[in-house]
């Protein structure tokens, strides 16, 4: 018997499997604004079975995006845009998700087709914002946040949060993980900030906690709110698998109902020991230590190795990337594999067997 199959209950949202679709940019918006793409690209991976469909790093404000040709959630354009996307996930059986991110000191790229390096202003960059004035290796250096504009962090996050409902998205994530904007906060690799948001771990993680509590009274109560974390720096005297048991019991007393459990990114020059299923150790430590839900994504390619994460209680979903561009309709066939049911859309029927 599947369990990768059985449905998942987050706060009042019934999700039809634990099979999920994990965010991934695809540098093609105008304006923040997704198109006829992003509904092809996502609508895809509903039709082909997945539980949820979660949305590419989506930024709350213009500043916020990795590269001009990301989207966002900072105007009622881009809400109008969206609907169309998430009432046809909707449709087809997946629950329609968004991450909300800001990219900090590592915004204002071109694609990563483009060579993914900064964006000069004169060809249409912008000045970037961190926790710190370094910068990311050879990436433009960013300017530091005033206490105040920190501060001011967790209102945008808390309008897109609410601009999120308005779309039809029924679970938001928030991205604190990949060396993004909050990671920047709570690598110590990263803040060097002597005010109250830098300096010990209570400090480091404050803005986070300040997101997540904004954003529980803005997001409707009894959606789902996840947040993906970096689990490991990855390097030593960086953020580690214990502090993000820590901060994962925080998240969880604030009303984050799982934490999606990625790791890496803050510096260039980290050596991942990159393997099959290598992150899955670190949401079962935080599964397990912080006692809430978790999700394991990384190199996660058979159905048979996502069944063993869920069965042998190492994360309560798996968020799957790469696997799922090469085959859309990977939770269809990883259901005929391993015995269990999955709804096939019933203009596809004629080819299920």
């Amino acid at each position: 018997m599947s369990h990768l199959f059985d449905p998942i209950k987050l706060g009042d949202t019934e999700i039809r499997n634990r099979a999920w679709v994990s965010p991934m940019c695809q540098y093609s918006a105008v304006d923040g604004v997704p198109g006829d793409w992003h509904l092809v690209h996502l609508g895809q991976f509903a039709t082909g079975g997945a539980g949820l469909v979660m949305a590419e790093a989506t930024a709350v404000v213009p500043e916020g995006r990795i590269s001009a040709a990301d989207t966002g959630l900072w105007n009622d354009e881009q809400v109008s845009a969206w609907r169309r996307i998430t009432d046809f996930l909707r449709a087809q059986g997946a629950t329609p998700a968004v991450q909300l991110a800001h990219a900090g000191r590592k915004a204002s790229t071109t694609a990563p087709w483009e060579g993914g390096g900064s964006l000069p202003a004169a060809d249409g960059g912008w000045e970037t914002v961190s926790s710190t004035a370094r910068a990311f290796g050879e990436f433009a250096a960013p300017r530091a946040l005033t206490e105040r504009e920190v501060a001011e962090l967790p209102r945008r996050f808390a309008e897109a949060a609410r601009r999120s409902a308005e779309a039809g998205f029924e679970v938001v994530e928030l991205h604190f993980a990949h060396g993004y904007l909050a990671h920047q906060f709570y690598s110590p690799l990263i803040n060097d900030r002597t005010d109250r948001y830098g300096g010990d771990f209570e400090n480091r993680v404050r803005v986070l906690l300040e997101i997540v509590d904004a954003v529980r009274e803005e997001w409707p109560a009894g959606r789902p709110l996840l947040a993906r974390l970096s689990a490991t720096d990855w390097v030593e005297g960086g953020w580690t698998g214990d502090d993000s048991v820590r901060l994962s019991e925080l998240l969880a007393r604030r009303g984050v109902d799982l934490v999606d459990v990625s790791s890496g990114g803050a510096v260039p020059d980290a050596r991942i020991p990159v393997s099959s299923g290598y992150q899955t150790r670190f949401a079962r430590q935080i599964k397990l230590e912080a006692e809430v839900p978790t999700g394991a994504v990384g190199l996660i390619t058979s159905p048979e190795q996502a069944e063993e994460v869920i069965s042998s209680g190492s994360a309560d979903v798996v968020l799957l990337g790469r696997e799922l561009l090469r085959d859309p309709h990977w939770p269809l066939h990883a259901a005929d594999r391993l015995h269990a049911d999955a709804p096939w859309p019933v203009q596809y029927e004629r080819a299920r067997r």
